[in-house]
């Protein structure tokens, strides 16, 4: 059995390079001016493989990333990802010698923690990003603590590369929510002002992660990270966003059909008994559950999959490792058949699904398990 036969056994997520690279380059059309992208790629690419991804991006051109965690940035330098990295989340102080070690960038998350960083024995400069908090209050130094982020600039131990914030309500149409943005980014650039004015350069600077840049495309900035939409779907369809780009998804996911039977008039299906059948019913077991990250709460809710250019609807719970469908309608199905339980077609979008369990495709897509290999999609799939 060749390792692709074996990797395509149960389930799998099959990974379209072609549409990635077709995203990447309908978003750089839409850049403002100089900027760059800055490709988010923590949470192992939203589900999609962090080393596929970034190296088809290092093949095209983008030479930054960016990742939650130390252990997302060592994985893509152990796997010869080139440019720069930057953590946008916390690390410990004793590990920060690693992140000198790997040559990546720490954010510095406020000024308690780089003073934490005083009493540790550094082997180099750490190079970093500042963290601004405008008003998401999650991580960042206050933008009025100008006394604070001067003093950062000032620290012997640390290389700021950069200094950056983060919009919390630009997917938002309503009036409060663009007035609470704007106000966000006039006090980020004001903050810049005044480094700029006492005679220190502020580094590269970015504000705008997917929605800012669909959003408020109009603003200056080094980087615009780019996370959700680089992946061809937006975090929901509901969701405020000005441009409307021509995006293509990157990731399928498809099982296999484990077991076809008929059922009759008022058998029920699955745990919970939660499906009866009104008349004999063609049923298949599909090798895929909630293990794998296909939500147990799509359970007897109209949901598809899609078996050639057919749509099938789930019935019953879906369960740890099977979940089943109405095939009664495809009168040449057999075992071993591949059903694709999210894809190009409307039905089992990925934008679809994740509004049925009430989530948003961040979530849905970066929840598929680790049993689900990832695999580079052929002409021939």
């Amino acid at each position: 059995m060749e390792n692709n036969d074996l990797l395509k056994a149960r389930a799998w997520v099959e990974i379209d390079l072609d549409n990635l690279e077709h995203n990447i380059n309908v978003i750089k059309e839409k850049l403002h001016h100089d900027s760059k992208i800055m490709a988010v790629v923590k949470s192992n690419a939203y589900g999609h493989d962090d080393i596929i991804i970034a190296h088809k991006l290092n093949s095209i051109g983008i030479e930054d990333f960016a990742v939650a965690s130390l252990e997302e940035g060592i994985k893509l330098r152990e796997n010869n990802i080139k440019g720069n990295i930057l953590i946008l989340g916390y690390t410990p102080n004793y590990l920060l010698n690693e992140v000198i070690k790997y040559d990546l960038i720490q954010t510095i998350v406020d000024y308690d923690y780089l003073k934490s960083i005083d009493n540790i024995l550094l082997d180099d400069k750490l190079k970093v990003h500042l963290k601004i908090n405008t008003g998401m209050n999650r991580l960042g130094e206050l933008y009025d603590n100008i006394d604070k982020i001067l003093l950062m600039y000032e620290n012997k131990k640390i290389n700021v590369l950069g200094i950056y914030t983060h919009f919390s309500v630009s997917d938002s149409s309503s009036k409060d929510d663009i007035e609470f943005t704007q106000k966000q980014a006039q006090n980020f650039y004001n903050l810049i002002s005044k480094i700029k004015e006492k005679g220190y350069n502020p580094g590269k600077i970015h504000l705008q992660s997917s929605y800012g840049f669909l959003n408020y495309n109009n603003l200056e900035c080094d980087y615009v990270r780019i996370g959700i939409i680089m992946y061809g779907v937006y975090s929901n369809n509901n969701d405020f966003h000005l441009m409307d780009l021509d995006l293509k998804p990157v990731l399928s996911l498809k099982a296999r059909v484990a077991s076809i039977r008929t059922i009759k008039n008022n058998d029920s299906v699955g745990y919970g008994r939660l499906y009866k059948a009104t008349s004999p019913r063609k049923i298949a077991t599909v090798t895929i559950g909630y293990a794998d990250g296909y939500p147990r709460a799509l359970s007897n809710k109209e949901v598809y999959g899609q078996i050639g250019n057919k749509l099938v609807p789930l019935v019953g719970r879906v369960c740890m490792d099977q979940v089943m469908f109405d095939v009664t309608d495809i009168p040449y199905i057999k075992p071993s058949d591949i059903i694709t339980l999210i894809g190009e077609n409307t039905k089992i979008s990925a934008n679809y699904l994740a509004n049925i369990t009430n989530t948003i495709t961040n979530e849905l897509l970066s929840r598929l398990g680790s049993r689900l290999p990832r695999i580079i999609r052929k002409e021939d799939d």
